[in-house]
This record gives structure tokens, sequence and C-alpha cells, in this order.
């Protein structure tokens, strides 16, 4: 087990039997939401490998699926998730027991049925989940929501109350169109979620950068907003070799393009601002209440 799964299950432990504990070192975890304006681009094992390569980095991240549609992070690490968020929130198990633990012990929350019937929760059932999440979001850096793709009230809901959305396109126009859509549709709402690009299954860096141009210039043009491009990812046949053995492309292809893609990513998430400057990290709290905010 790893350090980090022990210290979870450490911290777990304490505040389940009412110790009052705290963690040595309190983070407000920072609420990323990756997306995308259409399906089949490569959304969820972008969000799997990202997270894995950040915490390969040192950092602290829990993956959340809340694809409610096609929730498949756990069928990309070939695990089985045995419990998801239903349980939770039925409390037939505790926060425990709903996480469970991917390739190089990722931990990850598998959403399922569990993420709609969020939307009919009472106070008392909503504060009840929230406190839970806060144990785990305690020591954590990210917590990284894979949402569905397109412009679904569940993913916007996501979308907007998160800190940040991560916007996976490829270079196909269809694609570059439905994540400009995308990004149109969140703008419309006023919420100030700033958009970082990821170019999937690019040709070469060019071609990456002529279809983030695309969105970037027209983002400005039209809706006054900044995009950043954080980085493309190689159209590499390693991917699509991983995704068969069910195993993280950075795990079985450590060299591979894509997998140094992916670190480049990671690190230039890490150190170099986003376009527009997010506001500070209101943590799971502050977006459970924005998102509370957003179903009314």
């Amino acid at each position: 087990m790893t350090d980090q799964a022990q210290s979870l299950r450490q911290l777990v432990s304490s505040q389940q039997s009412g110790n009052s504990v705290k963690p040595t070192s309190p983070r407000i975890a920072k609420i990323i939401t990756v997306s995308s304006g259409k399906g089949g681009v490569g959304k969820s094992n972008f969000t799997l490998n990202f997270a894995l390569t950040l915490q390969s980095m040192g950092k602290k991240v829990l993956v959340f699926d809340a694809d409610i549609g096609m929730a498949n992070i756990d069928v990309l690490m070939g695990v089985s998730s045995r419990y998801s968020l239903y349980h939770l929130i039925r409390r037939e198990k505790s926060i425990e027991e709903v996480i469970q633990y991917g390739p190089d012990k990722l931990p990850y929350i598998a959403g399922g049925s569990g993420l709609a019937d969020m939307m009919s929760l009472s106070e008392e059932e909503m504060n009840y989940f929230i406190s839970q999440i806060e144990i785990i979001s305690s020591e954590m850096d990210y917590i990284i929501f894979d949402t569905g793709a397109g412009l679904s009230k569940e993913n916007m809901r996501f979308i907007t109350s998160a800190d940040e959305c991560l916007v996976v396109t490829t270079p196909e126009p269809t694609s570059i169109t439905d994540a400009y859509a995308l990004i149109k549709v969140v703008h419309g709402t006023e919420c100030q979620v700033p958009f970082s690009l990821i170019v999937n299954r690019a040709g070469d860096e060019e071609e990456a950068r002529e279809a983030a141009g695309k969105i970037i210039l027209t983002a400005q043009r039209f809706l006054d907003i900044e995009i950043k491009l954080l980085g493309s990812i190689a159209d590499d046949t390693h991917v699509v070799q991983a995704v068969k053995r069910q195993v993280p492309f950075t795990a079985a292809y450590p060299r591979c393009n894509a997998s140094s893609d992916i670190r480049r990513i990671a690190l230039r998430y890490m150190t170099v601002p986003a376009a527009t400057e997010p506001e500070a990290p209101k943590g799971i709290k502050g977006f459970m209440h924005r998102w509370l905010k957003r179903t009314k």
C-alpha cells in the first residue's frame, strides 16, 4: 500500500471513530472537471493518466467518475468497483469502503446511479454526504471529476461549480465545434470557471496548435475570454493497446509518445498559471454548495 493510501485509511478510521485528530497539513483541494463537447475523444483516458502522472509527481489526487451514462474509469484500469457513490449516499457503506484504489493505489470513487440520486437528497442527507467527502478532501491537492460528454444538465452543474475545467478535444472539425459550443454555453451562465484545452490524438504539434487556435481565437473574439492550450497528446497506437489491456498507457508504456505528452501537460499544469486566474480553491464544501445552488 502506498503512503497516500495508508494515510487516507488512517485518516478515515480516526474520523469515523470520533477521534478529533486532524491531518498534519490540511489542504483545500482544487476541484477540476475534465469535460468534452462530444464523446469518443479520449476524455476518461486523459483523466486517468493525468491523475496518475500528477500523483507520480508528488501530488495527492482523488478521481471521481462523474459520468452518469458512460462511467468507465474502472474499466480503463481493469478493476471492478464493488461500491459506488450510491452506497455512500444511502449510508450503506462508509467513505472508507466507497473509496477504491486503482493502479499505483490511485484513489477513486465510482459514480454510477448515485449521481442521479444526489439531485433528490434531503438537506440532512446532503450534509452527511459533504461531511464524509470532506474527511478525504482535506488530504487532497486535487479532486478530478471526469464528467460526461456534452451539455447535459448534470454536466453543466459539475462544470460551473468547479474551480477549473479542462476541455478535451481532437483535431476533428466536429470535435472542435462541440468543444467551443461547450465553452460558449458554460460562459453564458456567467460563472467564472477558467478553461484550459487539451488536444488529443494530434498528428503533430502544428496540427494541435491549429485545432486549439480555432477555439482560442473564436472564444477571444466572440466571448472575450482567454483560454490556455495546456498541451497535446500524440495519436499513439500504444494508447489503443493499453485500453485493450485495461492498463493505463502511462503504466503500460511509460516511454511512449503519449506518456511523454501527459508528463509535459501535468508539469505545465502545476507550474503555469491558467489564462484566467481562478479564485482561491473553495474545496469540496464550496463545490457542493455551488452545485446545490445550480440544482434549484
